[in-house]
């Protein structure tokens, strides 16, 4: 059974100057967020940026993957913790995107954890989708 989400944005004005919003999350979850193209090109001003709605996408995705990963090989994780920084260069576009977790998950080996987190990293449906166009790095740990 597929699943499909949704969201809607409304921009006014030209791409420096101008401003928008995303709203109308189809789950509700997410507030109305403002959206310019500074919070994207330049500082954060406490607005959002379509790379920072990747990022959060991509470190929940992947601790999701990660998690089933693990479970289907015997462990279960206490806590995985996940970041994930896309980077977005004006005229190029997304790069990369850094993925960097930490983790307790009792009886595994830091090999283990290590080449799981990886297949999780290449199995992820967001790792997925950004495949062939934008770099994905990890650095996992194991935590004790």
């Amino acid at each position: 059974m597929a699943a499909e989400r949704t969201a809607t944005a409304t921009w006014n004005g030209n791409l420096t100057e101008g401003s928008g919003r995303l709203h109308s999350f189809g789950s509700g979850a997410l507030p109305e967020l403002p959206v310019t193209w500074a919070s994207r090109a330049e500082a954060s001003d406490g607005r959002t940026s379509p790379e920072e709605l990747i990022a959060a996408a991509h470190a929940s995705c992947y601790c999701m993957a990660f998690s089933n990963m693990l479970f289907k090989k015997g462990y279960t994780a206490e806590e995985l913790n996940a970041k994930a920084v896309v980077t977005f260069v004006p005229g190029t576009g997304i790069t990369t995107s850094a993925l960097t977790v930490r983790g307790r998950v009792p009886g595994i080996s830091d090999h283990e954890f290590a080449a799981t987190a990886e297949e999780a990293r290449a199995g992820c449906p967001v790792s997925e989708a950004l495949k062939g166009n934008v770099e994905i790095t990890l650095d996992a740990a194991l935590e004790s």
